[in-house]
């Protein structure tokens, strides 16, 4: 990322809030975005949040979230440029506890809820059943010189055999906003209000993906585990169609198999842009797991 740029960006930012320079104190920066808290002179401060595409349309997704009546930080003061998009936010402040699963699962329900998404990217029936198909043939475009990328090859086709069958059901209840990492850390509560954080990937489409997140993708994938925290989602308010079968599977078993999916095709994406350069066994490694978990959840 060009550290230039974001400092003119913040530079804009600041001016538009009527603000001069701050002093920065970074809160967690990565290679393609980053989140700084700014201390004011007058004692204040704010959260400063940037990113490079596709991480850039975030604040369209927190308008989104925020017409729906989800409690999301304020937007002090947006800029954006072709290559990179910078916010001010309100500073939350610490989180004062740690968030439970029904917590997660209660706000989720929220979430789905809302279904005008103006013009967020959407998941349907359709786009599922072709991911795999595309993860294929980012493989094959990527160079295979150092790397035998024929077996990881072989299960994407054997996922793209079954993926119109397992697909089907897609756009069953819950189908709305998506949060796409759904994770605990999205959740922060405050002495005074519980807000939903990092909606920078978020799409329209079916909410049991989000529920799929929610553990991580660490782990092993377990449909009893995340049967549970679909009982608990219905209990909270969800659609009961949560529960139900769907693509020839339980629902849970679904939800983990295409999240993989979902997983694996952000993770071929980035392969094949350069943003694995210098680590592609671990991109090719984690490529693999999460496909070789898909095909044993959707049958493939």
């Amino acid at each position: 990322m060009d550290t230039i740029e974001v400092d003119v960006l913040l530079a804009r930012l600041l001016d538009a809030l009527g603000q001069g320079p701050a002093e920065r104190e970074e809160i967690r920066v990565w290679a393609r975005s980053g989140v700084e808290r700014l201390h004011m002179a007058d004692g204040t401060s704010v959260v400063f949040k940037y990113a490079e595409s596709p991480f850039a349309a975030e604040h369209h997704a927190l308008d989104v979230a925020e017409q729906g009546g989800l409690p999301v930080p304020a937007r002090l003061a947006v800029d954006q440029t072709p290559e990179l998009l910078g916010m001010l936010l309100t500073d939350l402040g610490p989180a004062t506890r740690a968030v439970t699963e029904a917590e997660g699962a209660a706000l989720a329900v929220r979430v789905h809820e809302v279904t005008d998404t103006k013009d967020l990217p959407f998941v349907d029936e359709q786009s599922l059943a072709a991911m795999p198909e595309k993860i294929h043939a980012r493989l094959n475009q990527h160079n295979r010189a150092r790397h035998d990328l024929g077996a990881l090859i072989g299960t994407a086709d054997a996922l793209a055999k079954v993926a119109d069958d397992r697909a089907a059901g897609a756009e069953l209840a819950p189908y709305g906003l998506c949060h796409s990492e759904w994770h605990p850390t999205s959740v922060y509560p405050t002495g005074t209000e519980t807000y939903l954080l990092d909606f920078a990937r978020a799409f329209r489409g079916p909410g049991l993906l989000d529920l799929a997140s929610w553990h991580g993708t660490i782990d092993a994938p377990d449909p009893a585990k995340l049967g549970e925290l679909i009982t608990s989602y219905i209990a909270a308010g969800g659609s009961e169609a949560a529960a139900v079968s769907r693509g020839g599977l339980i629902a849970a078993r679904w939800a983990l198999g295409w999240h993989r999916v979902w997983v694996a095709d952000w993770f071929t994406h980035q392969l094949v842009i350069g943003w694995a350069e210098g680590a592609e066994d671990a991109w090719i490694s984690a490529i693999s797991r999460h496909l070789t978990e898909a095909a044993l959840l959707l049958r493939a």
